[in-house]
């Protein structure tokens, strides 16, 4: 099962179009030559520019349209799936991060509950043939057992966000069960790589070695219980949810749930310290951050570790990319795209 093909006669919807997974899918899709559709409210979370330079990569396709928006505002919603009629939506329109949730719940109740609600909604009253959804490795909470399966009990979330993607996927094996909507949840795993996000660590980190300022890390310097992460890489995401796509579930309840990330966990100081040697090849010079230690912030677990057996098994894909190779490319587009010396 090396390759998977797409069916280019069917419409593909994205939510969420401006964001790091979805600009980076759609640009896959629309290069295979895919008609599609994406909707995004560019909201200020980060920086718009970025958004705006992603969104920029996909203009140049005819088959290419997109529409500001919000995926809470149900009427539009529902006159978007009237209008464009898609066969395969992807949901990747959420409010992001773990501790923002802290101090800002409102958004994340009404984008990650409310939105995902109107999408299931339009899906009811407008049949398509696969939902594909974002959930979230946060789901597994401080789960101790490791790796992280499908199939571990996800009931103890450590944050509102992790919260909001577990209600995700039960209100859409609800509407698998009621109206037979074949359901997809995509745990992601630590994505990182060129035009990401900036409230990530790797790109905050770069940031603020620019700045001149110290980077926190958040383990009480404590290196015998370090933090660990399952960093994925954009391109191997792409794949595995480009394959996916043409998997629709087709069981009693069609709704199917698969973690999509590296399987290859790293300490949090190999990553920094990673980061450090190839932003240095990108500059041509050595590069060590300043540091400071404090203590692990709430809402935050102690490591996340994908098990991919049921993905490869399905699509017959598990990500591959070494964290060297993915972050030489992320500092290779952040000093040109930033001009950072």
């Amino acid at each position: 099962m090396d390759y998977i093909p797409l069916d280019t006669e069917q419409k593909y919807l994205i939510t969420g179009i401006a964001g790091f997974i979805g600009s980076n899918l759609a640009k896959r899709l629309l290069e295979q030559g895919c008609q599609v559709t994406g909707i995004d409210n560019i909201n200020d979370y980060y920086d718009i520019n970025l958004k705006y330079t992603r969104l920029e990569m996909l203009t140049p396709f005819e088959k290419f349209s997109f529409i500001k928006g919000d995926i809470s505002d149900k009427e539009l919603i529902l006159s978007l799936f009237e209008e464009h009629k898609p066969s395969i939506v992807v949901n990747l329109a959420a409010q992001a991060g773990v501790r923002h949730s802290i101090d800002n719940p409102d958004a994340y109740i009404q984008s990650n509950i409310v939105g995902f609600f109107n999408i299931l909604e339009a899906c009811r009253y407008n049949p398509v043939n696969h939902l594909v959804y974002a959930s979230s490795s946060s789901i597994y909470g401080s789960n101790e057992k490791v790796p992280f399966e499908e199939s571990d009990v996800v009931d103890h979330p450590e944050s509102l966000y992790a919260a909001t993607k577990k209600s995700n996927e039960l209100m859409a094996y609800t509407y698998s069960h009621l109206y037979k909507i074949p359901t997809t949840a995509l745990r992601f795993f630590t994505v990182y790589g060129p035009l990401g996000r900036p409230d990530m660590a790797y790109f905050g980190f770069t940031q603020k070695y620019f700045n001149e300022e110290p980077i926190k890390i958040f383990n009480n310097g404590d290196f015998t219980h370090d933090l660990y992460r399952d960093f994925t890489y954009i391109d191997d995401i792409v794949e595995g949810i480009r394959r996916i796509l043409s998997i629709a579930p087709a069981d009693a309840v069609p709704h199917k749930v698969y973690n999509i990330g590296n399987n290859s966990p790293e300490k949090l100081m190999f990553f920094i310290e990673t980061l450090e040697k190839c932003l240095g090849k990108s500059l041509g010079r050595e590069v060590v951050f300043k540091k400071t230690f404090e203590p692990i912030k709430p809402g935050d677990v102690p490591a996340t570790y994908a098990s991919t057996e049921l993905l490869q098994a399905a699509v017959g894909f598990k990500p591959s990319t070494s964290i060297e190779e993915g972050l030489q490319k992320f500092t290779d587009w952040y000093v040109e795209y930033y001009k950072a010396k």
